[in-house]
């Protein structure tokens, strides 16, 4: 765990190593990319992340997408922090070994401004059939560079939002408000602590990682006043608003939240919610799914809010895994007809019929909410959600004006490297390692850094 400062590099050599704080450490291993060095002929090569929808959408594509189109599709499939790195490497250099990647909206924007990216408007254009406007207007914005142009397309998105057992506040006599304060949910959790043997009230993320903890806690930050940095790049971590939406967050999960909190993720909160042991989560929209799926010990039972706020009328985050073209790429045009295909109306629908409504990879369009087979599969879920995508605010997550765009996290190539060395002392603190003010301290040292590099820009 880092205490002390560290010097950063001349302002004139940040975007020469851009690449390299992306995305902290660098991990070893063999490239294991597929198609030789480039595609060649028709052929596209994808390199994406693992998760269960892209493994469907491999399932998928030659007998659909290669067989009505010619065009072969090179897979290559790796874990989220493998598939990062190699990304990273792979774009940074602009060795064209990759066509398509799976990027989040934290990468795009900073990939366009390096000129990493292939610009999407003119495909856009030529491609009506993909319909543009369908697609949710915060995911648009989040997918778009400095210049106003697009660079990304949405494979699925999601935003952030309560979860809870809906019987057991019935059971206690409790109501959730339709729009809760923090406040609020800390004295639902309070009460539904031991509401069933060994439950906890609520779970909240406190595993390290700028992905973990900072996430949730990050829109805690910005609904009570908070926020990384001010207009000017003064780094804001001192702040009485971050000390009081941090102290909040640490102690609720200390005093409510689910056993071993400090090594609790997105993977550890859906375990303890689906099996019962906790009553309550504020997490990510596509946990829903999983809460509701035909074998869920908890469908049925669950209740959706809004994310909570205290100073700002929504609170939830955004993210999307999108498609990005690599400006490299010897086969744009092939790679666009695999783009436009694989984040389509008629891909979502193929999984449909393919493998059920609920494996949809939804969250991107506002077709996907008006279609009555998903409406009736996601019931439950399905309108809370859309509403806290197209409520969420990229460019204004906060009450202040910001210097980079992000809700969750700041939009600049530094914060991989911050976010992840602040999660963990803020995870110390959930451990009860080290006092809130402590873990804050020391991370406004670190966020101070960064601040002495952007300051006059």
């Amino acid at each position: 765990m880092r205490t002390q400062s560290r010097r950063r590099p001349p302002r004139a050599t940040l975007a020469a190593v851009a690449a390299g704080t992306l995305l902290a450490p660098l991990l070893s291993g063999c490239w294991v990319g597929a198609g030789g060095a480039g595609s060649g002929g028709d052929a596209v090569n994808v390199l994406m992340v693992n998760n269960p929808q892209m493994v469907e959408l491999q399932k998928l594509t030659a007998a659909h997408f290669t067989k009505d189109t010619g065009i072969k599709v090179n897979f290559t499939v790796l874990p989220e922090n493998d598939v990062r790195d190699k990304i990273s490497q792979d774009f940074a250099n602009q060795a064209g070994q990759y066509d398509v990647a799976t990027l989040s909206n934290y990468e795009i924007p900073i990939y366009a401004r390096n000129g990493w990216l292939k610009e999407m408007d003119p495909y856009v254009d030529e491609d009506p059939g993909y319909d543009e406007q369908d697609v949710l207007k915060p995911m648009r914005q989040s997918l778009t560079g400095d210049d106003g142009k697009l660079y990304g397309q949405p494979f699925y998105g999601e935003s952030s939002f309560l979860m809870y057992r809906k019987d057991l506040l019935e059971r206690e006599g409790l109501t959730m408000p339709a729009n809760p304060t923090w406040q609020e949910v800390g004295e639902i959790a309070a009460k539904l602590d031991g509401a069933e043997p060994g439950m906890k009230g609520i779970c909240l993320r406190g595993l390290p990682g700028w992905g973990e903890v900072m996430a949730p806690l990050t829109t805690v930050v910005n609904t009570f006043g908070g926020t990384w940095f001010d207009e000017d790049w003064n780094a804001r971590l001192d702040s009485p608003e971050w000390q009081k939406a941090t102290k909040f967050y640490v102690d609720l999960v200390r005093e409510h939240g689910e056993a071993g909190a400090a090594q609790s993720g997105f993977a550890e909160c859906l375990n303890n919610t689906t099996q019962g042991k906790t009553a309550m989560w504020y997490d990510a929209t596509s946990a829903a799914g999983s809460l509701e799926s035909a074998n869920s010990p908890v469908k049925g039972k669950m209740g959706y809010a809004p994310a909570p706020v205290e100073k700002t009328e929504s609170a939830g985050w955004l993210y999307t895994w999108a498609w990005g073209i690599q400006n490299a790429s010897r086969n744009p045009d092939n790679a666009w007809k695999f783009v436009s295909w694989a984040s389509g109306k008629e891909y979502e629908q193929l999984v449909g019929d393919e493998f059920g409504w609920s494996n949809v990879p939804a969250g991107k369009r506002a077709s996907t909410y008006e279609n009555p087979d998903y409406r009736a599969e996601a019931a439950a879920f399905q309108e809370m959600t859309r509403k806290a995508i197209e409520q969420a605010r990229p460019d204004d997550p906060g009450v202040q004006p910001r210097p980079a765009p992000g809700i969750q996290f700041v939009g600049i190539p530094e914060f991989t490297d911050l976010g992840t060395q602040v999660s963990q002392e803020i995870s110390a603190a959930i451990a009860g390692r080290q006092s809130v003010e402590s873990a804050l301290k020391k991370s406004q040292q670190l966020a101070e850094e960064i601040s002495e590099e952007y300051e006059g820009r």
